[in-house]
């Protein structure tokens, strides 16, 4: 293409080819278009509340992933390559790269949208739409942009500029601009620096221009995307060649009337302007050459205008069927009104008005139009919502009068302000609103001042209510009224309902009072009571859980749930949860599978026939077992169900043990395992297991708001970023307490229900507020991933626990040099709620001097949990036992929990029956009825059964719901001075008692297991098939000097050689050599542990858990140089093949084919013997077989080593025999000869066995020959 220039008589040439990438980048541009229109459906579908976002979400990834995939098929098929440089064709690839990347992370991310991570992946989805934009915005466009200037005496006030890009002209739709051939409004700012920040946001000037850049050829398609209508005034020409294009001017001649009506309703969630953390809003609309202002509200962030505002005559030019297909852009901004100064910007709109002709008529679908929320932007982040609804409507030859009439409310206060008409604004029905108000929590100073007697106004639609007046925030900061109401009108349709605020005073001397804070509920759909259905059941998976293997009586519509005899193995139904961020996995409770069960049931029998029980001892069990257990089951349902598809995640029943089976035998067949398995996996030990949360509690019980819920109240100007909302710097209290909405009159069943009480409103059978004492547990199991807080990349942390005034510091236990410590402590303190209700679990960086550093630390709000119908307070476990590791810790038993539970749910129950049976309303449970004491002594109990109701009390009708299980929580740990970034997590729990209620038996012990003392005793007794190294100086004939080196890994500092074997012609060694390897060892975590220092400037020892590794090598020995390493072999003493029985069967596999081989544990055989190979790598980087070493590795306790000691090598006590090696003394004089004996004999043995067998039966026969005559004569004759 050329682009020309007039430069007089000479113009110049310059060639620029982008056609090349104008389609790819259009194409970008499109991609990003189509999947920012789809991420603002999800958005407001969210929004709104509507049923599955998820849908769409996916749809929209499908359509990432489709966009990706055709731009990367287009761009293999351009081959063209004239004109290209390198970095366009390297661009080409950087942007390929990225899009197939993108594709292939949608592809994967679409498999993993579910309900509850629609908010997580949408977050996902908005990244990939920025780098989407950041791929299109093409850096190699040589095309200038175009600057509009706007001019006053010479001067120029404000400009705009427009992306040659979006106005280039193609015959080719997808290559075309998005604004090219459009009459666009555009927006004049101020020049240089003061166009940025806040006065770069307010307009200069509004243009509307129809903009075409095209190429000189193409001029004859610039005025085609015109309105119609105009004529074109063309200039003279003024000299040779020179062409009138374009036109000096258009002449409209056909131009409309319109008049625009401008229902402006309301908006929420403005954008906070003033110091207070309010507004005085106002709103200014723009229409082609005319605006209009709406009257200012004082101090709200919701204002209500309630106006309309007509624009009168307002000509637009062109075709009356243009109007209505394109209509011109209203634009509307809101200001904030201040007492001094200009008004500053808060945010703007854009909107597009329902067009009406003269020859339409005024009715139904489309007038009179709907109010609709259009969202408010400041800058690139949002700043609120309007509601409004805007019409255009044509003036036809019988003037105003053939307008529709304005039939509004008439208010004579209000003056000449309008109302929005009766047909648009919303139809209006009586509610009540009913506020509980329960108390207020860190309220912070107000003009250094502290907040004394605060109270709470609650205001909707023009109507509110006050809360009662706290005298002293100190003492108590809870209100002495809990509930109160008031009627208010609101729409019928609930995403216009206004939005619902919540301000804080202090009230101060002399009737003074002083805004604390504010928070605007902006939808309260989630407040609306609905009454509940008594035809439907109310519980969650309806019928899942159903076994009925017994038949017995019970009453017509009772619903059976058959627990399984064995309180040891429940056969519950499999509910696997898949966590989609990080793959993990979670059982609701402890699941043992039937061909699990069968294995455990099973006994091991040994060589001589002894039946060995697989059941372990329980006295050994503790609760790291438990812990340990649910790590291991949550990593092997990770790995089988990882090919599974997110759809069949939720298996149930049958389905699930088909699923489980056919994965087994599928990986089983890969490997060569057996049909049961049984000789490549160990049997799981039967351990009791408990829940691991990979987030916090909250996250997974909806911040327990079932019933009381925490608003953030808001002070100060908010900040000019995307997440202003969320600014935690404005925060300055929190209100508790909910709100309950219904329409009037209500059900006259829900209050003639027993026990109703009318001054509660809806909120019946919540407990009071008054003070209460409360013991708080705290357990903190370890932290990981701690962010580095010392020069060496580590840290010293230890646990600092705060609530209220008490504070615990752990100090003197700090973990030297971790990153991912095992703090195993609990801590015990009292607290008083509502006064201490905050829990600060903090990890701190030790340091010898100075002060410690803060890593992270992580807020609970405990009050929240005491309270919330999930019974937070303390987990239920999934067995009742009265010993052991998995001891009852709840001060109430299971029947006593049940019972309070019937009692405050209003529910019929429990009725304990003959033969392990249970009924809770209409739900009967059956499961076992004995318990085992201490002694092994069986009785009857009650207590399995009320355990089972509460394990399923999600199934109960109308009050049923998930109580919490016995947990570890996973909370991430932040520092303040480093908003935003997690500086680790921390495992923990939390458990809450009342002090009114019987005192809670001793915490768990969860110290950190203390690795157990080992001795690993390593004999080599010989080896064979060395590769040989040396060459003899006689004969030439290869030798080795043979020895063997060993360590354990971490402990290479300790290694051992044996003695040299010398001049070994074979590859045979023989040692009889013994290594001795003490180590500590976690059974538990699989891990030797060592202890050393750093270096020798370290204050203490480090900590280090490594895999127990035993490495041995064979070296060839030579006295002047270094030695040679021959090969190595590196056992992982929990899984290691076990030893070939002779030389010969032991071979390269025994290495290769590693994980297909049967392995043994040192730490369950304890003593084992036999050959393993020796391996190098060749200089093809090959594994290669370079010997064979026969050993023996007995494995003893530190115990058992000291009764029976022994020594180093062959030393006493209890020596190894010397091994029988060729005599060494005469070596020097007798080695040539051996030398050629070994010679002679290995390359000639069977020729010389020969040689003598043939001379051998040549001496028999000659020996005949010789003496068959004279054994003949002597015959002849008798003799």
């Amino acid at each position: 293409t050329l682009t020309e220039t007039q430069f007089s008589i000479d113009n110049p040439c310059v060639k620029s080819d982008i056609v090349h990438c104008l389609w790819r980048q259009f194409r970008r541009t499109a991609t990003a278009a189509l999947i920012s229109e789809g991420l603002n459906d999800v958005q407001e579908i969210i929004k709104t509340e509507k049923a599955f976002p998820e849908r769409r979400l996916r749809g929209v990834l499908e359509e990432l992933s489709i966009g990706c995939s055709r731009f990367v098929t287009l761009a293999n098929k351009d081959v063209n390559q004239a004109g290209r440089t390198k970095l366009d064709r390297e661009r080409l690839k950087s942007c390929m790269r990225e899009m197939d990347s993108m594709g292939q992370q949608a592809k994967q991310i679409r498999t993993q949208v579910k309900k509850n991570t629609v908010k997580d992946k949408l977050k996902l989805v908005q990244n990939f739409l920025q780098r989407l934009r950041f791929l299109a915005d093409e850096p190699q466009h040589s095309i200038p942009d175009v600057f509009i200037w706007m001019m006053s005496n010479n001067k120029r006030i404000a400009y705009a500029r427009v992306p040659s890009k979006d106005i280039l002209y193609s015959i080719v739709d997808e290559e075309t601009g998005k604004d090219c051939g459009k009459v666009k409004a555009v927006f004049l700012k101020l020049p240089g620096k003061k166009g940025f920040g806040h006065a770069g946001w307010t307009v200069q000037a509004k243009l509307e221009l129809y903009l075409w850049l095209g190429l000189n050829k193409q001029r004859k398609d610039f005025l085609t995307g015109l309105p119609n209508g105009f004529e074109e005034l063309k200039a003279t020409k003024t000299g040779p060649g020179l062409q009138s294009v374009p036109p000096v001017s258009l002449v409209y001649n056909m131009k409309q009337v319109f008049q625009l009506r401008a229902h402006m309703y309301q908006a929420r969630s403005l954008f906070a302007a003033d110091s207070s953390g309010l507004s005085d809003p106002f709103a200014r609309v723009f229409f082609s050459t005319h605006s209009q202002v709406t009257e200012v509200l004082s101090e709200t962030l919701c204002p209500t205008w309630d106006q309309l505002l007509v624009f009168d005559d307002v000509e637009l030019f062109g075709e009356a069927s243009e109007l209505r297909d394109d209509p011109p852009i209203i634009v509307v901004e809101i200001y904030d009104q201040d007492t001094v100064g200009k008004a500053e910007f808060i945010g703007r709109t854009f909107a597009k008005p329902t067009i009406k002709m003269c020859d339409e008529h005024y009715g139904p679908p489309r007038f009179p139009p709907q109010l609709e929320y259009y969202q408010i932007y400041r800058g690139n982040c949002t700043a609120g919502e309007l509601l409004a609804a805007f019409e255009l409507l044509q003036i036809g030859q019988g003037g105003r009068a053939d307008l529709p009439p304005l039939e509004g409310p008439t208010d004579s206060e209000r003056g000449p302000i309008l109302p929005v008409p009766l047909g648009i604004r919303p139809v209006l029905s009586r509610y009540r609103i009913e506020v509980l108000f329960w108390g207020l929590r860190d309220l912070k100073r107000i003009n250094l001042a502290q907040v004394d007697r605060p109270r709470v106004d609650i205001e909707c639609a023009g109507r509110g209510v006050q809360s009662a007046l706290i005298q002293n925030y100190k003492k108590n900061p809870n209100f002495s009224t809990l509930v109160k109401w008031f009627e208010v009108d609101l729409p019928e349709n609930e995403l216009l309902h206004p939005p619902l605020n919540i301000r804080v005073v202090d009230c101060r001397a002399f009737g003074r009072y002083i805004l604390v804070g504010s928070h605007a509920v902006s939808s309260l759909r989630r407040f609306i009571y609905s009454t509940p259905d008594k035809n439907s059941n109310n519980w969650a998976t309806a019928g899942a859980h159903l076994l009925s293997s017994r038949t017995f009586s019970r009453p017509a519509g009772d619903i059976v749930v058959n627990m399984d005899s064995d309180p040891g193995v429940r056969k519950m139904d499999t509910v696997v949860k898949l966590d989609a961020v990080s793959c993990f996995f979670k059982f609701t409770r402890s699941i043992v599978t039937e061909e699990e069960n069968d294995k455990k049931k099973k006994k091991k029998k040994k060589k001589g026939g002894v039946e060995e029980e697989d059941e372990t001892d329980e006295r050994v069990l503790d609760w790291w077992s438990k812990y340990f257990a649910s790590i291991e089951t949550l990593k092997e349902v990770c790995l089988l169900f990882s090919n599974i598809k997110p759809d069949d995640l939720l298996l149930k029943g049958s389905k699930m043990k088909e699923k489980t089976k056919e994965k087994k035998s599928s990986k089983d067949k890969k490997k060569g395992l057996a049909a049961d398995g049984s000789e490549r996996r160990p049997v799981k030990t039967k351990v009791d297991e408990l829940v691991v949360y990979n987030k916090e509690l909250e996250t997974e019980y909806g911040n327990f708001e079932d019933w009381l819920h925490t608003f953030n109240l808001y002070r100060g100007k908010a900040g000019d970023d995307d997440e202003h909302a969320l600014d935690d710097d404005r925060i300055v209290g929190r209100f508790k307490g909910s709100l309950c909405m219904y329409k009037l009159p209500l059900s006259e069943e829900i209050t003639r229900e027993a026990g109703f009480d009318p001054n509660m409103g809806m909120f019946q059978s919540i407990p009071h507020n008054d003070p209460i004492n409360v013991l708080v547990r705290v357990y903190v199991v370890r932290a990981t991933e701690l962010h580095p807080a010392d020069i060496n990349g580590k840290a010293d942390p230890y646990i600092v626990i705060k609530l209220g005034k008490s504070e615990v510091k752990d100090k003197e236990n700090y973990i030297s040099k971790q990153l991912n410590p095992v703090f195993g402590k609990s801590f015990d303190i009292e607290a008083t709620f509502p006064m201490e209700s905050m829990l600060t679990v903090s990890v701190y960086d030790w340091d010898l001097v100075g002060t410690d550093d803060l890593i992270g630390e992580t807020k609970i709000d405990l009050e929240n949990r005491f309270y919330s119908k999930f019974r937070v307070t303390c987990g239920i476990s999934s067995n009742y036992s009265l010993h052991g590791y998995n001891v009852w810790r709840d001060p109430m038993k299971p029947s006593q929990i049940l019972a309070k539970l019937c009692k405050e749910g209003k529910i019929d129950g429990p009725h304990y029956g003959p033969g392990g049976k249970v009924k809770v309303a209409n739900r009967i449970f059956t499961g076992p009825t004995e318990i085992e004491d201490e002694n092994g002594l069986k009785k009857q109990t009650e207590e399995h059964l009320a355990l089972a109701v509460l394990n399923h009390w999600e199934e109960i009708p109308r009050v049923g719901c998930k109580l919490v299980p016995e947990h570890v929580e996973t909370r991430p740990l932040l520092n303040p001075d480093k908003p935003g970034i997690e500086q680790g997590r921390i495992e923990m729990w939390v458990d809450m008692f009342p002090m009114d209620m019987p005192a809670p038996g001793p915490a768990i012990d969860i110290s950190p297991r203390k690795p157990k003392r080992y001795e690993l005793r390593v004999i080599i007794w010989n080896t064979d098939e060395v590769i040989l190294e040396d060459d003899d100086y006689f004969t030439g004939e290869k030798s080795s000097d043979i020895f063997v080196r060993g360590w354990l890994k971490g402990q290479q500092e300790d290694k051992q050689d044996t003695d040299v074997h010398y001049h070994s012609l074979t590859g045979e060694g023989n040692f009889n050599w013994r290594f001795v390897f003490p180590f500590d060892y976690l059974m538990a975590e699989e891990k030797i542990v060592i202890s050393k220092k750093e270096s020798m400037f370290s204050w203490d020892e480090t900590e280090y858990k490594i895999p127990p590794r035993l490495t041995l090598q064979v070296w060839d020995a030579d006295h002047f140089s270094a030695d040679d390493f021959l090969g190595a072999i590196e056992l992982d003493l929990n899984r290691f093949p076990r030893g070939a029985k002779t030389a010969k069967q032991c071979s390269i596999d025994m290495i290769r084919n590693e994980q297909e081989l049967p392995t043994i544990s040192i730490f369950k055989q304890k003593r084992v013997k036999g050959w393993w190979p020796f391996v190098a790598r060749d200089e093809n980087d090959e594994m290669e077989l370079t010997g064979k070493v026969e050993a023996e590795l007995h494995l003893l306790t530190a115990e058992e080593a000291e009764k029976s000691p022994v020594g180093l090598g062959r030393n006493e006590p209890d020596p190894l025999e010397k091994p029988n090696r060729p005599d060494t003394s005469l070596m020097w004089f007798l080695g040539p000869l051996k030398s050629i004996r070994y010679f002679i004999w290995h390359n000639y043995r069977w020729l010389i066995l020969k040689a003598l067998g043939l001379i051998l039966l040549l001496l028999m026969l000659g020996l005949f020959l010789y003496s068959i005559p004279g054994y003949l004569v002597k015959k002849m004759l008798g003799a």
